[in-house]
Order: structure tokens, then C-alpha cells, then sequence
């Protein structure tokens, strides 16, 4: 995925502790480990944009649920405010290993925070998972922070975790805020909250633009003129906003993460893929929420690839004439998933190409599989063939954390246990309440 250094059909890549030193054909490097990647294509992992690691512990829940359900049973007093810090902990182990055995080596978890022991414990699950992330702490979920008329902002915490987690830039886990936004909170709270982000030097993650809020609202045009626009703004969905407010962000540097599948069906409105890309945007892709889909990248990149070839087809299509050269390719696709994923959260100088001088973030995908086999492109097998079960090894920082098909360095069996636990008292403090409609 590195322009200048091309792509081999074989070769080698020599790596010392977490940072790739060289990769050529028949590199002449002695006492080392070989790592045999025979058969496989091996590649960046990949970068999530916009994922809420937590709702591991309610996985499939929501597979018949509209965005407003959602809010009501997660959000608002539901499942989420639940939690206990033992529970927050499990949720983001669970969660992220479930990324890391799918070869999603980066994400950007975005969260809700109860307390200064629920930040901890969803920091532990991510340190302990090995994943690489950018740990976005927001508000919490109570409805009161959740309105239009709240001017409150994220606790005063946010210090004390910015100053013990992630004090330091060179390290797995990095500093986020996950901001409401001028459409869930008071625009006096979103200007504060975006001043705090670049005050603690941490991406500001928000959602914007999508359902029946974003036609009217014209959120990116008030960011725009308050001058507040800029690319540590991370926008999440923008599906229903107005066409120039693309450009806007295209042009101040801002992203967009698109989470196709949750969109499609939740009722978010349709990806805004296309759109971004025509006002010289590059989206990036995001899983979103694990309650109502799985959590890898492989599927993400298929909805966005055939949801943006049928919005283009239908034009064609009414116009009488047929689709000749599909616009938007695999290549583009893997790219957003990769390299645009990390430079929206500010880790392309580490992560999302296979460079010399960069971190060994890389996954070994086997070519020999029923699925893949024979395959002639192996971008095409990436984006339309592949799935969790052909990754079969996952390094972050040169560590391997999948080998041979199986996660490595966790008691899998504990992580079941602890996670089962909090996934059953949820349940049971859910149905107390009679908060839901589940």
C-alpha cells in the first residue's frame, strides 16, 4: 500500500523490535526469526475508524434494530449505563481481540464514560488485547447529557487519564475525545469540547449528519464559520448533509468515517462515500456498532465497494443506458481501510502502509484457502473474497498476536468466562429497569 515502494509479487520484509527496516526481494539477513509467509498475501492491518468496543458483551442483539432502538436500549439509561467497571474492562477485551482476529490492528474506540474507574478498566481491556487504538473518552450516556439544551462537557477526568494513560505519543494506545457534537449537546458544549480536545492534542471524534437531524441542521456550516474546522475533526456518518458542507470538510482536512452496513440498515441514510470522494475527500471505513454487525473490516469494504457502484449504476440505469467501467475500485477501497484510516487518526506516520521506518502493523493472509484459491488480483481477493477466517497471522508493533490461525498470548477460556459473566448481570440490571424494548 506504499506508492513508492510499489507492490512485490514475492519478498521479503526484515523487522527489528516494533519498526520495519527494509523489504526487497531476497534480503540476505541473518540471525533472525523467519516468519514463513508462503502462499500469503501480506499486508497493512487494518484501520477502523469509528468502532464502540463495549457492545462486544451484547453482540447480536441488534440485528433487527432502527438507529432510534438502538439509542433507546444502549444509550439513554440502557445497556451502557449498566455497566460496572469489571464489565467495561471484559467488554474491551472481548472486543478488541475480536478486531485483532480479524486483522484490524488500529481502531478508534468511541466511548462512554461513568466514571474514573470505568476509563480505567476500558483502557485495561485495550493494553491487555495488544491492539493498537485511540482511545476516544466521551461523555456519559445518561439522557441529560444527550440534548440539545445540555451545556455539559465531558468530566474533568479527562485530565488525570490523558496524564497517566497517554502521556506520551510513542506508544499502542493514544488520546481521543468523543464529543456529542452540535446535534446531540448545546453548541456552547461542542465548541468547549473541541477546544478541550486541542488543548489535550487529541482527535475530536463526533457524529454529524445522518438521520432526520442532518438536512437542516447544517452542523459542518457552523463549524465552518466559527473557524473550527480543521484535521483532527474526525465526522462520523455525514450521511444527509448539505452537498458544499463535503467540501468543507474535504477542504479544512477533516474525515469522515463511514460505517456502510450499520447505515444502510439502521436508517442513517446512504454511506456518503461517493459525495466526500466528488468534493476531494477521502472517506475512511469504521465497524461502528457490534450489536448489529461483525466486527471486521472485510465486510465494511464490501458494503462500501457495492453501495457506492449501485448509487452510480441507478443513475446510469435512469438515463436509459447501461454501466460501462465501474466507478469506485477495490484498490481505492483497501486504501481507505488502510493508509486514510490511519491519517484520520493521526497515526500515518506509524501505521497503514508496509514502509521502512514505520511500525510492523502487518497481516498474513492465506492465499491457499478454499475462498481465495486460485486467485489472480490479489487487491480483488482482499476486498470481495476474504474474511476473518483466512487472516492467519496478526503482528502490532512487530508483536504477533495471531499465528497460525489462533490468537496468541490470552486464556481465551478466561476471556469467555469473564465476559459471559457481565454479559448475564447485564441482562439481568436491564430487565430491572424496564428501560428497553428488547
Amino acid at each position: 500500500m506504499d506508492q513508492a515502494l510499489g507492490d512485490f509479487k514475492k519478498a521479503d520484509m526484515l523487522i527489528e523490535d516494533s519498526i520495519i527496516v527494509s523489504i526487497q526481494e531476497e534480503l540476505d539477513a541473518s540471525d533472525c526469526e523467519i516468519v514463513d509467509a508462503t502462499d500469503m498475501i501480506v499486508m497493512p492491518g487494518f484501520v477502523d475508524t469509528h468502532r464502540h468496543v463495549w457492545e462486544s458483551l451484547v453482540r447480536t442483539i441488534g440485528a433487527d434494530w432502527s438507529l432510534p432502538t438502538y439509542l433507546q436500549n444502549i444509550y439513554y439509561g440502557g445497556f451502557g449505563s449498566k455497566l460496572r467497571p469489571a464489565d467495561s474492562y471484559a467488554a474491551n477485551l472481548l472486543g478488541a481481540l475480536e478486531a485483532l482476529n480479524a486483522g484490524v490492528t488500529t481502531l478508534l474506540d468511541w466511548t462512554m464514560i461513568y466514571s474514573p474507574e470505568h476509563a480505567d478498566g476500558l483502557i485495561e481491556g485495550l493494553q491487555n488485547a495488544g491492539i493498537r487504538a485511540v482511545f476516544a473518552y466521551g461523555a456519559s450516556g445518561e439522557t441529560e447529557y444527550w440534548d440539545r439544551s445540555s451545556k455539559k462537557i465531558v468530566s474533568d477526568d479527562v485530565y488525570r487519564v490523558k496524564r497517566q494513560h497517554f502521556s506520551s505519543n510513542d506508544q499502542l494506545l493514544t488520546m481521543g475525545l468523543a464529543i456529542r457534537g452540535p446535534e446531540f449537546s448545546h453548541w456552547d458544549a461542542t465548541v468547549r469540547e473541541i477546544r478541550l480536545a486541542r488543548e489535550l492534542d487529541a482527535i475530536c471524534s463526533m457524529h454529524v449528519g445522518f438521520g432526520s437531524w442532518g438536512p437542516d441542521d447544517r452542523s459542518i456550516e457552523k463549524l465552518y464559520q466559527a473557524g473550527l474546522l480543521g484535521p483532527d475533526l474526525n465526522m462520523v456518518h455525514a450521511n444527509t448533509m448539505g452537498y458544499d458542507e463535503y467540501k468543507m470538510l474535504a477542504d479544512s482536512g477533516a474525515s469522515i468515517s463511514i460505517t456502510p452496513e450499520v447505515e444502510m440498515m439502521m436508517g442513517h441514510g446512504y454511506p456518503a462515500t461517493g459525495l466526500f470522494i466528488e468534493n476531494g475527500g477521502t472517506p475512511t471505513l469504521g465497524v461502528d456498532v457490534v450489536t448489529s454487525t461483525s466486527g471486521d473490516m472485510f465486510t465494511q469494504m464490501k458494503f462500501m465497494l457495492q453501495a457506492e457502484r449501485a448509487r452510480k449504476n441507478q443513475n446510469i440505469l435512469a438515463s436509459k443506458s447501461m454501466p460501462g467501467e465501474l466507478g469506485l475500485k477495490a484498490q481505492q477501497v483497501l486504501h481507505f481501510a488502510t493508509l486514510a484510516g490511519a491519517k484520520a487518526l493521526g497515526l500515518d506516520r506509524k501505521v497503514g502502509t508496509l514502509t521502512p521506518g514505520k511500525e510492523a502493523d502487518f497481516i498474513m493472509v492465506r492465499m491457499t484457502d478454499l475462498n481465495l484459491f486460485p486467485a489472480s488480483d490479489p487487491v480483488g481477493a482482499i476486498v470481495q473474497f476474504a474474511n476473518p477466517s483466512n487472516v492467519d497471522s496478526v503482528f502490532v508493533a512487530g508483536r504477533p498476536v495471531k499465528r497460525h490461525g489462533q490468537l496468541q498470548h490470552v486464556d481465551l477460556n478466561h476471556v469467555r468466562k469473564i465476559a459471559n459473566e457481565s454479559k448475564e448481570y447485564l441482562f439481568s440490571a436491564f430487565a430491572d429497569t424496564a428501560n428497553g424494548v428488547i
